[in-house]
């Protein structure tokens, strides 16, 4: 049995449902201000994925076991006559939520996918691994907060980043990091690695591309096979932001939510 995941939860106990999925070292209750403050009309689920906020740190922690555990989540907390639902997806959330899809496709109906990243070079995942594997903290709140902003939260609102300090950051023996198991955070480096998955054939797709990111996460490879081969279901969409998609273009994400239901 997939283990269980913390959930954070928006939203009116009837809107139609969303189920949010956050990106590598984040946690689900980032999806509050997307949530409360653009789409209040919607019920919004929105867990911890394995080895990060307060949902278990026991391995392992592939794509496939978070896909698992996503799943487990949506059979506890939604209805059948609730299913399936609207996937909404930042960064490595996104291959959660592809591989979720093409595994219970009972449960998925539409997919909104934010700067996903799947299908990287195995050599720039090296480096990205490698380099979370030499994480050690920070010195104080500060200093973590002055990182998030060098790394693709610049432009993320002052408010948006104080909230994440306060729910993110534990204390440690020589000052404080983040709620997140590292090497499940390393793990997943490799895992984008993987070869790219296509959304399930039919299945309305949404892929927002942040233009700002360099090296880009969503590689020209996975947008020409979309083109080639899933023409019919999925949409292209370019925003001109770094990164953190939900933050930086909530109007936007919010739309294209209504458009699928």
């Amino acid at each position: 049995m997939s283990a269980p995941l913390h959930t954070h939860v928006f939203g009116p106990a009837d809107g139609p449902v969303i189920v949010a999925v956050h990106g590598l070292t984040g946690h689900g209750k980032r999806w509050g201000a997307l949530a409360d403050g653009h789409l209040p009309e919607y019920r919004v689920i929105a867990p911890d994925l394995l080895g990060h906020g307060r949902s278990p740190a026991e391995p392992p922690w592939g794509i496939a076991d978070h896909a698992a555990a996503l799943a487990g989540t949506i059979d506890e907390l939604v209805p059948d006559d609730r299913r399936p639902v609207i996937v909404l997806a930042h960064s490595f959330g996104s291959a959660v939520g592809l591989r979720l899809a093409a595994d219970r496709p009972d449960l998925v109906r539409a997919l909104i996918l934010l700067d996903p990243a799947q299908g990287l070079d195995p050599e720039f995942a090296l480096t990205m691994a490698t380099g979370a594997a030499g994480h050690r903290g920070y010195p104080d709140a500060e200093s973590a907060g002055a990182a998030k902003r060098a790394e693709g939260w610049s432009a993320v609102p002052d408010d948006v980043l104080d909230d994440e300090l306060a729910e993110h950051l534990v204390p440690t023996s020589d000052g404080v990091d983040w709620r997140v198991c590292l090497p499940a955070a390393v793990t997943a480096w490799s895992e984008m690695a993987r070869p790219a998955l296509l959304p399930p054939p039919g299945v309305p797709t949404h892929v927002v591309v942040a233009d700002r990111v360099q090296p880009p996460f969503v590689t020209p490879g996975f947008l020409e096979r979309c083109a080639a081969e899933r023409a019919d279901s999925v949409t292209v969409h370019h925003v001109d932001t770094e990164h953190m998609v939900p933050f930086l273009a909530p109007e936007k994400v919010a739309g294209l939510v209504r458009e699928v239901g």
